[in-house]
């Protein structure tokens, strides 16, 4: 039998805890476990929902949650959890082996899911994911009501990290039900109520009663509210030469990264030369010179995860002769003009990108037309969207390489870009077999090096957090690579703020 480590914090005095505000951008929240794809949705949902496993707040390693143990066959393709006792709903339903079942199986069923395919591995489930198969015929098989049995086609070391993200939580059909520490109380324009969930197994560990999320883009009010008390953390939106207390705000590097891609559904962008040519003439200086951390890479370099070399020469030169060969190659004739359409948002940043790569393609032969939606429709529009060129900026759901190299995966929910290559299948499809760590991220960078040579990814910078939490007064809050802060770990550490009631609106 294996068990997970139970992460432990010290034990907070109960006579000061209070509900707790959190300020946020303004956004329109999909609090559906299945389909939500934003980070600020994934720090609500992990309170709502849990599954079997949950994350370490400060490690990001898998907690014990609804599964309290687990074992795997000697092959490696059979994982056998125990369900906890006595684990229940919000409303007092029982959570047993069939609920993780009917989750699972509702969200392969979903569409649009954008996590799905991180289940393939699971015998069966990709053909019922597609439509090719009933549900009986998925290797997720409830034994009794404590005992789930996992079937997998191939062996996947990975799956505790990935049954933390809250796509895999454990859902009731009823609706207004939860499974995680908090119910959602209520959902107003701008500010969502959640209350602590008594009837969570773990309600004695979880000290907050409850938590507002307020959402506000006005800087300046929002770092106000931080200095008098009004609110206990604020992420991103926040004028930080005007927070008092500078010991509150914490700045990191996420492990995330913010690109471009090519669709490749679209001649001639489809093919790897032209995009190459193109790549070649990227000003990658002037492309990511207002990026605190550069990324050269799509992938957030871990500790042991072998360098990849990175996209960072500029040459038109160069550029003008692969668009030349790839012109003659394709029988086109040397003066032919390519279009190419660029979705972008509106932004004015996204504007400078649009303007950059315009006048950077230009002497290619290449002209860069632009297409526009609001940003609260942007990634859901990416799909259906005929363009050739698209913004994007990711935040891995789990420490490992996976969590970026499965967006480009051949038959991934995730994979927005249509783009297909055998040999980068092949190689995540080892690198999921392989019981050697170093082995797993050896096959990794590999198949990062196949994506980079085949020009599908941009590469502009690794994202960056912000946020401001009193660390003297908060509890339970670490920065970590993922950018989630679970609330059932949040607590206070003193009732009132030590900073003078000196400020001035």
């Amino acid at each position: 039998m294996c068990a997970a480590v139970v992460f432990a914090q010290e034990e907070p005095d109960l006579s000061v805890q209070h509900g707790f505000v959190m300020i946020g951008a303004d956004h329109a929240y999909d609090l559906n476990p299945y389909t939500a794809n934003y980070s600020a949705e994934a720090q609500i949902l992990t309170g709502l929902y849990e599954g079997l496993y949950s994350y370490d707040p400060k490690t990001l390693d898998p907690v014990p949650a609804l599964a309290v143990d687990y074992k795997v066959s000697r092959n490696k393709k059979r994982w056998t959890f125990t369900i906890r006792e006595g684990a229940k709903f919000s409303n007092g339903e029982a959570i047993t082996a069939y609920s993780v079942r009917d989750s699972w199986l509702a969200l392969l069923a979903t569409d649009g899911a954008p996590y799905a395919s991180l289940l393939d591995p699971v015998s069966g489930a990709e053909a019922f994911r597609l439509g090719r198969a009933k549900s009986d015929s998925v290797g997720i098989i409830a034994r009794d009501e404590r005992t789930l049995v996992v079937n997998l086609d191939m062996p996947a070391a990975h799956l505790q990290r990935i049954l933390c993200h809250h796509a895999f939580s454990i859902v009731s059909n009823r609706k207004d039900v939860y499974s995680g520490a908090f119910v959602l109380q209520s959902n107003e324009k701008g500010k969502l109520v959640l209350e602590k969930n008594m009837n969570y197994w773990d309600a004695e560990h979880v000290y907050l009663p409850s938590v507002t999320i307020e959402t506000s883009n006005d800087v300046k009010e929002n770092a106000w509210k931080i200095n008098t008390g009004r609110a206990d953390w604020v992420s991103g939106m926040v004028e930080t030469t005007s927070i008092l207390n500078k010991n509150a705000v914490r700045i990191a590097a996420e492990y995330g990264t913010e690109y471009l891609f090519f669709s490749c559904k679209n001649e001639p962008w489809n093919n790897a030369d032209f995009r190459n040519a193109l790549i070649a003439a990227v000003p990658w200086a002037e492309l990511r010179k207002n990026s605190l951390v550069q990324a050269t890479t799509l992938v957030y370099p871990l500790a042991g995860y072998p360098a990849v070399e990175g996209l960072e020469d500029t040459s038109i030169e160069d550029a003008q002769d692969l668009m030349a060969l790839a012109k003659k190659k394709a029988g086109m004739s040397d003066n032919k003009k390519l279009e190419l359409t660029f979705g972008i948002t509106g932004s004015e940043r996204m504007k400078k990108e649009v303007e950059l790569l315009k006048e950077a393609w230009e002497p290619l032969g290449v002209e860069v037309k632009v297409q526009t939606t609001p940003e609260e429709r942007y990634l859901l529009s990416i799909p259906s969207w005929n363009a050739d060129l698209f913004s994007y900026s990711w935040i891995g759901d789990f420490a490992d390489p996976l969590a970026f190299l499965e967006l480009f995966r051949e038959g991934s929910t995730l994979n927005q870009s249509q783009w297909q290559n055998k040999d980068y299948n092949r190689l995540l499809k080892e690198a999921a077999e392989t019981n050697s760590s170093v082995e797993h991220n050896r096959l990794l960078a590999d198949a990062e090096r196949i994506l980079l040579d085949d020009g599908v990814v941009l590469p502009i910078s690794h994202s960056v957090c912000l946020h401001v939490v009193n660390p003297a007064t908060v509890g339970g809050w670490y920065t970590n690579a993922l950018d989630i802060h679970p609330f059932k770990y949040i607590y206070f550490k003193e009732e009132a703020s030590s900073v003078p009631n000196i400020v001035k609106r």
